[in-house]
């Protein structure tokens, strides 16, 4: 019998101390950039408290249609179970009438309610917070709703600045004072407004104890109020984090708010690329290169850029994706593997995990369905897992070491670390002849998304993908040993022992 229990034993010894991998030593210090953020509207993400219903409408798109704090206080983790570490929520003040979306304020200090109680946001707070996730939210300072209270109180004229259309939007100031969509536009350099703005988004802070505001229509107002908001803000909570939304191609006019304090950006450059790329096959990702060296020289810290592929006021991905003809889950993970494996925060827009369909405002917002297919929710699932268990992810070195006509491989270094990334955006198997010295000798690959193994063979190392398809490979010195074939023989082997073990058994009994 010992004998047969000698047999049993060795090879899984041999299977699992080839599993058996070094803990990894904690980040250095909490950053930002290892964050995942998934964003929602609310009233449109899901209703979980009917008896705030007022005016419900879900056959009118710019209607409200019920989403409220109680809904995603019931989601939570579900959220926290696809990897996400961040909410942002849209605006949660009390807006005018048809204000769905939040970006109409008509109080500043209260919650609207269609959403709930303040009591309640609390709640959705301290809930988010016993499961390590942080509440960013979006804050309007730029303008209030068309019928706000102010606009008839006649010592507050000067809190708005002229009523006029931005007619040049190359010129600074129409774009800081003109009246976007016709919203009233406050009126910053009034000392007045600029301390109530500032009294009031200090109050949210020590009120509620979010982590975070999102920062709407940044390019509107003027950089020395974003100075000082930047100040103030950080005197509440130092760790405070601030994404600005400055809405242009240009990453040298987005960085250029950098000077006001403003943390982080989203990335609207990187958002047209990913699309362009992704949303159709044999794309090049050169110019995805191209941008991070860009950003690289413009921005002082764009491993906190916000990346996106969609969000509330663009066409969502999986309508790029259906104007070419592609089916769109298979265009959308390999997006998601640039997104969740580059530099930045990726910021995922509710319903993208199920390639929710979408045009132009208001049909990018329609509701959240949690009974759809979950093939794109289990693969962010495992590209999260991946990007908090693997640092060089977040925080390290990234260098394009091959692209040829849509297939890329990325290596990414940190510290100790190496991770390479391939993408094969074309609609053919690639090969990709990756040479040593690129990488090093006596090395192996070995997929986390597969049980592939690539190892070098007469000085490259050859990385194959099929069509459409991503591979994150870890980085080891060669082992020789090849782990699929040692597991099968383990299978093989155990069930032979087995059926050993089971004969010895009865033959047993028989005797007795």
């Amino acid at each position: 019998m010992k004998r047969v229990m000698g047999l049993i034993l060795v090879p899984f010894l041999l299977f699992s101390a080839w599993f058996v991998q070094p803990v990894k030593a904690e980040k250095e210090e909490h950053a930002w950039q290892d964050e995942i953020i998934y964003f929602i509207m609310i009233d449109r993400f899901n209703n979980g408290d009917t008896s705030n219903d007022y005016d419900v409408d879900r056959d009118d798109p710019k209607a409200y249609h019920g989403g409220d704090f109680r809904g995603i206080i019931d989601k939570l983790d579900y959220i926290k179970d696809m990897g996400f570490t961040a909410l942002w929520l849209t605006p949660i003040v009390q807006n005018e009438e048809k204000g769905y979306h939040g970006y109409w304020t008509e109080d500043f200090y209260n919650v609207e309610e269609h959403f709930g109680t303040l009591e309640e946001f609390k709640e959705l707070v301290e809930e988010a917070h016993k499961r390590d996730m942080k509440i960013i939210v979006d804050l309007v300072v730029n303008h209030t709703g068309y019928q706000h209270a102010w606009l008839e109180e006649k010592d507050k004229e000067d809190w708005f600045h002229p009523n006029k259309d931005i007619r040049d939007w190359n010129d600074q100031e129409q774009v800081e004072n003109g009246w976007i969509f016709g919203l009233p536009d406050l009126n910053q350099e009034n000392p007045e407004v600029r301390s109530y703005l500032l009294d009031m988004a200090k109050w949210w802070i020590e009120e509620t104890n979010i982590d975070g505001y999102r920062l709407d229509t940044v390019k509107h107002v003027p950089k020395d109020f974003w100075t000082e908001f930047s100040q103030e803000m950080k005197t509440v909570k130092e760790d405070f984090f601030l994404i600005g939304e400055v809405w242009n191609d240009d990453p040298r006019y987005v960085a250029g708010y950098q000077e006001t304090g403003i943390d982080s950006f989203v990335d609207f450059p990187l958002y047209n690329e990913l699309t362009r790329v992704f949303s159709a096959p044999n794309q090049s990702l050169s110019r995805l290169d191209t941008v991070w060296a860009h950003n690289q020289n413009f921005y002082d810290n764009p491993y906190v850029l916000g990346t996106f592929l969609d969000n509330h006021d663009v066409e969502r991905f999986t309508r790029a994706a259906i104007k070419k003809k592609q089916y769109p889950p298979a265009r959308l993970k390999l997006a998601l593997a640039y997104m969740y494996t580059t530099p930045g925060i990726p910021i995922i827009y509710y319903g993208t995990e199920i390639a929710l369909d979408g045009g132009a405002d208001p049909d990018n917002r329609r509701d959240m369905n949690f009974r759809a297919d979950k093939e794109i929710i289990d693969y962010i699932s495992k590209l999260a897992e991946l990007r908090k268990n693997m640092p060089s992810l977040t925080h390290g070195t990234i260098e394009m070491l091959y692209e040829e006509g849509g297939m890329a491989i990325i290596k990414r270094e940190y510290e100790e670390e190496t991770t390479i990334i391939a993408i094969n955006n074309t609609t053919g198997t690639q090969v990709a002849p990756i040479e040593m010295e690129l990488l090093g000798d006596d090395l192996e690959l070995r997929g986390t998304l597969s049980d592939e193994l690539v190892r070098n063979s007469d000085g490259h190392y050859m990385i194959g993908l099929d069509r459409e398809s991503a591979e994150i490979y870890t980085v080891k010195e060669d082992s020789g040993i090849n782990v699929p074939f040692v597991g099968a023989m383990v299978l093989i082997y155990g069930g032979f022992v087995a059926f050993i073990v089971a004969a010895v058994v009865r033959r047993k009994k028989h005797n007795d």
